[in-house]
């Protein structure tokens, strides 16, 4: 049951194609999730506690949403997969796996200094309405309202040569401050194919080389459009907000210690995902139409 990459004479369908499925995954780098409330446990208490408070098990759930167009990367649907595609993806993105993962990662690198600084901000009355609207955008499904709706925003803030889309597009690089989310895209990409390849799940006539070379003649095209579906995304999600909360929000963000915070949260997502849709490909070479669960 092999499918073929080989047809490149077009745009390359691995990125265009996958990222249908990674605009749950640039909307969670859009709208991170750090709320922190004071937490004085200890050890492994207190890294349970951080996980929950801040909301990053929604973070982590949302990543789950993209694992259905996994197929759509190999040319294929999820029904070619069989009855037990839904349970497998479900297995595989165990929440309770990645919340293991997240929590042996932060033990490493995550210090009471930066933890600190985050809960001055997040456990305000102000970052906890933030944790709100972000927490309800990480766990909808509904991809296609805040892209139009939003899309729709930019333009009246354009025609209007309003303030607010300057603070909005502070926000993508304030969220993502070393610029990683689309290197980080194509290596979970190569990661998935490389691995499926090696399962026999799709047979690849490209080796790593050309895959990557391949990746980097599209990069700035899936980079416009990653920064346009997250601009496009804060548009809708923060739409309630004031121009005022906005700014106080982007300041925060901009703060050395915050960045830090969220460049760890971005590695954590970044890893936790390629290392789950690795785990994945190697599932789907044991999956076949008409299985049963």
């Amino acid at each position: 049951m092999l499918s073929k990459v080989s047809d490149l004479s077009g745009p390359f369908p691995v990125a265009s194609v996958m990222l249908q499925g990674l605009r749950a995954m640039a909307a969670v780098l859009a709208v991170a999730v750090l709320m922190i409330a004071p937490v004085r446990a200890q050890g492994g208490d207190r890294l349970e506690a951080f996980l929950t408070v801040t909301g990053f098990d929604a973070a982590l759930e949302s990543i789950a949403l993209s694992a259905g167009d996994a197929p759509l990367m190999l040319g294929r649907t999820p029904t070619e997969f069989g009855a037990d595609w839904t349970r497998t993806v479900a297995e595989v993105f165990d929440q309770d796996v990645m919340h293991g993962m997240a929590l042996e990662i932060l033990d490493k690198a995550l210090t009471d200094d930066l933890l600190a600084h985050a809960v001055e901000f997040y456990a305000s009355d102000l970052g906890q309405r933030l944790v709100a609207v972000e927490n309800a955008a990480h766990l909808s499904e509904d991809a296609d309202t805040p892209r139009a709706e939003g899309a729709r925003i930019i333009a009246d803030l354009l025609r209007q040569g309003a303030p607010r889309l300057a603070i909005l597009q502070r926000m993508g690089p304030a969220i993502d401050p070393q610029d990683s989310a689309v290197r980080a895209v194509e290596e979970i990409q190569i990661r998935f194919l490389l691995s499926a390849s090696a399962a026999g799940v799709v047979a690849m006539e490209l080796d790593e080389a050309t895959l990557r070379s391949l990746m980097e003649d599209q990069r700035a095209t899936l980079q416009q459009e990653m920064r346009e579906a997250s601009l496009a995304q804060a548009a809708y999600v923060y739409r309630d907000f004031s121009d005022a909360d906005l700014e106080a929000y982007v300041t925060a963000l901009e703060h050395p210690d915050m960045q830090r915070v969220y460049e760890l949260m971005n590695a954590i997502q970044y890893e936790i995902m390629a290392n789950r849709f690795e785990v994945l490909a190697g599932r789907m070479a044991d999956l076949h139409p008409g299985e049963e669960l």
